[in-house]
């Protein structure tokens, strides 16, 4: 399937025809990259459907498990929807936009809170985001008030200040108050501070005037779902196709393809898994990118990969949207396939 993709249980992602020996050791490697950047992506994707057209940004490599983990996770998320990271190893690798703020040990390295502000300031001025829950999250803000003047005489604008910390939505509102009391108010507001899905939807709702998130561990490590269940089977042998029977993970036999309809509104119509070569109402999912080891045509670029996801999360009809429910989509098993199956299940 096309990265950028949904898909559902049951649905074959990427089929590898080749000898065996060759087959069998590309298995660890491609279900290490599939399994990982899916989680993480399929995680992004439900803070991008919450946070509706409020920007995301990935601050997770900290909690990465490993580097190559941080930076595939930014592509991933990316790739799902979020605006940028804060990891300049996957911007300068991938092309994903850099969004950073501030440190609080730099904040902290200074006897005078505002000096800091003021030294960041004066390092990054087209990019001002000042950090302002070290101490006093209020009392900070009026500090940013006190500094906008004095900045505004060397052309620096402050552009957005970050929330790390406490209760998000109460801090937003009484900063929100305070810059615009001080004419700040185009100075945004960034809120981080181990913010899921669910968090971020609760702040969206609530109305807090939160301008943009930048979520990190939950993201980065699917905190509450941690792995992704996909296996690589061998579904046919020497032109025979072979399954896998065991209890609780029995696969089906032979080369699929995977059907998927798109009703009038748009919206997904439900999928129907059958062996290749019978054609089924809808769009083939599958298609071939390599042959005899060769790409066919060049990959897409992760732009392209990123407007296909962004296409393919529109089209979820409104049940699918939602991260409080589980509405199952409809995935249908074709009679051939099933007949197939039974014919395998007979002779072994």
């Amino acid at each position: 399937m096309p990265e950028g993709s949904l898909f559902f249980p049951h649905e074959p992602i990427l089929r590898i025809t080749a000898p065996l020996p060759q087959a069998q050791l590309m298995e660890t490697r491609v279900m290490n990259l599939l399994n990982f950047q899916t989680m993480v992506a399929s995680k992004a994707c439900r803070s991008v459907l919450v946070a509706g057209d409020k920007p995301l940004i990935d601050f997770g490599l900290r909690r990465a498990h490993g580097a190559e983990a941080g930076l595939l996770a930014a592509r991933a998320g990316y790739l799902a929807g979020l605006a940028g990271t804060s990891n300049v190893s996957a911007g300068a690798r991938f092309g994903i936009p850099i969004y950073g703020t501030m440190a609080h040990s730099f904040v902290q390295a200074h006897l005078d809170e505002a000096e800091a502000f003021i030294h960041i300031a004066e390092a990054q001025p087209r990019n001002v985001v000042l950090l302002i829950d070290t101490y006093d999250t209020e009392a900070a803000a009026e500090k940013v008030v006190l500094l906008a003047a004095r900045l505004q005489k060397q052309d620096i604008s402050i552009h957005g200040v970050r929330l790390d910390s406490g209760d998000l939505a109460d801090h937003a509102r009484k900063v929100r108050h305070i810059l615009d009391r001080g004419g700040l108010t185009a100075t945004q507001i960034l809120a981080s501070g181990n913010l899921d899905e669910v968090r971020i939807q609760a702040l969206v709702t609530g109305q807090a005037p939160i301008d943009s998130f930048a979520i990190g561990t939950a993201m980065t490590t699917s905190a509450d779902a941690p792995y992704l269940d996909c296996v690589y089977k061998l579904q046919e042998y020497a032109g025979r196709p072979c399954r896998k029977r065991s209890e609780g993970k029995a696969t089906w036999p032979g080369r699929k393809q995977v059907y998927r309809r798109i009703g009038n509104d748009r919206r997904l119509n439900g999928d129907i898994i059958t062996v290749e070569g019978d054609c089924r109402e809808g769009e083939p999912l599958l298609g071939q990118v390599m042959q005899k080891g060769t790409r066919v045509a060049s990959p897409p670029s992760l732009e392209e990969i990123r407007r296909h996801a962004r296409l393919s999360l529109t089209q979820l009809p409104d049940p699918l949207r939602r991260i409080d429910r589980a509405d199952p989509y409809e995935v249908r098993i074709a009679p051939t396939l099933t007949e197939l199956a039974e014919q395998v299940d007979r002779h072994t």
